[in-house]
């Protein structure tokens, strides 16, 4: 039990230097708001898009609605570690580009705690950046006031960008009275970024423009959670599903710098602007339903909204030319997610294996200019392979492959294909064993 302990702590350590060295994106989507968002559910639930709200399953951690930590078996102690790879195909008019990246996604460990009391633990991403692309343009004389009176000339825009948040939980959940459950994630909410826009110009003067935006966010999160179950049929059981995400400001200054070089003289000025506590998290809720048909099929629906749309965001005012918290900057997110898991039961293998699909739709939560960011849409499919041995048969390998394509009008345009792996440790720790 101590060496289990121990591996289990060890694992989670070696997941947060993992989360705090790489991101799971080269987009340049990402320099937007806080990021590309994450996809926060487990292995066993990205096989149907994420769908989880309204999930309730005794051999599977389901993060996303806490209420359902109150499902886990009194001796059953289970852990799920989480990897993902992707290719990304980047295409802008007749421009084409792919990317590869992977990272480890999430270790996250759930038993019972008391009768009818859940709880789990662990580390999930928030969201992700990284980016590094250039672009060309003409500046125009009406403009060389914000550039130090450069005057008329082309430059060049490169755009670099690192960073990402996370979230370390520890959650319980709570069956209060038959069918009815409720619970809650506890979350230490960390991680940084840093932005850089180097603008290079064409102009005798050799002028290097260099603005640089960063932040550095340890907070606080907390999401809520409840489950209704009933038998609904001799062979039926629906499971509806609510959860609620508290918003409240981070309490970081996000910070701007500005260095101004000429490469000839060597002169270089600085400027320096903030705003104070200049992130937040969004109010958000969802709701779930799902149907559990005869201890084979599962078929579910999820709504989730985030009210990015009432929070402001750190800007540079065009008028002016100062750093400040600005409205109408991001917009609320609708998700829209459709599931199923089927096992078809019986002793042979593969009618051991769940069959999952699904399949997501989501609009985007921050404006581009005054257009809308890119829309998301995600089809899933995938296994759950059960691992049997002389003392334990079920312990799975989730495995899913997903396609989502993110796109806007006249921007640039998304096709991930993304593979992802989990292991979802089940096994009975408190058994007292008996030997004749």
């Amino acid at each position: 039990m101590k060496k289990r302990i121990f591996g289990s702590m060890l694992t989670g350590l070696m997941a947060i230097s993992a989360m705090g060295q790489v991101s799971n994106t080269l987009s340049p989507y990402s320099q937007f708001g806080l990021g590309v968002l994450a996809d926060q559910s487990l292995s066993s639930s990205r096989g149907m898009a994420g769908l989880s709200i309204g999930v309730r399953d005794s051999r599977h951690p389901n993060v996303v609605n806490p209420a359902s930590y109150s499902a886990v078996d009194s001796l059953t102690m289970l852990f799920d570690l989480g990897v993902s790879g992707q290719i990304t195909n980047f295409k802008e008019g007749d421009a084409s580009k792919n990317a590869k990246t992977a990272d480890f996604d999430y270790a996250v460990g759930s038993f019972r705690l008391m009768k009818n009391v859940g709880a789990s633990f662990g580390i999930i991403p928030y969201s992700n950046i990284g980016y590094n692309f250039y672009n060309a343009e003409w500046i125009g004389s009406h403009e060389s006031d914000y550039f130090g009176g450069i005057g008329d000339n082309y430059y060049n825009n490169t755009y670099q960008g690192n960073g990402g948040f996370s979230q370390a939980f520890l959650g319980f959940g709570w069956e209060f009275t038959k069918g009815f459950s409720i619970g809650a994630n506890i979350s230490y909410f960390w991680g940084k970024y840093e932005k850089t826009v180097t603008s290079v110009f064409s102009d005798s003067y050799a002028n290097t423009l260099t603005r640089t935006y960063s932040i550095n966010v340890s907070n606080w999160k907390l999401d809520l959670g409840a489950q209704w179950c009933t038998d609904i049929s001799k062979n039926d059981r629906l499971t509806l599903g609510a959860v609620v995400g508290i918003g409240h400001k981070l309490g970081a200054d996000a910070k701007m710098s500005i260095l101004n070089t000429n490469t000839n003289t060597g002169v270089s000025s600085t400027t320096t602007d903030s705003v104070a506590n200049g992130l937040s998290l969004p109010y958000s809720f969802g709701f779930g339903a799902s149907l559990f048909h005869k201890n084979s099929l599962t078929v579910g629906v999820d709504y989730q909204m985030q009210k990015w749309g009432s929070l402001d965001y750190p800007m540079v005012n065009n008028d002016t030319k100062h750093y400040e918290a600005t409205s109408g900057v991001l917009c609320d997110r609708h998700k829209f997610t459709v599931g199923l898991d089927w096992i078809p039961g019986g002793k042979k293998f593969f009618e051991r294996v769940h069959y999952r699909m699904g399949a997501s739709y989501a609009t985007p939560y921050y404006k581009i200019g005054t257009q809308d960011g890119p829309k998301e849409l995600t089809l899933s499919a995938g296994f759950g392979i059960p691992i049997v041995n002389s003392w334990n048969n079920r312990t799975s390998l989730n495995i899913s492959a997903q396609w989502v394509h993110t796109s806007a009008k006249d921007l640039l345009t998304d096709n991930t294909f993304r593979i992802n792996i989990g292991l979802t440790f089940n096994e009975r720790w408190f058994a007292k064993w008996k030997v004749d």
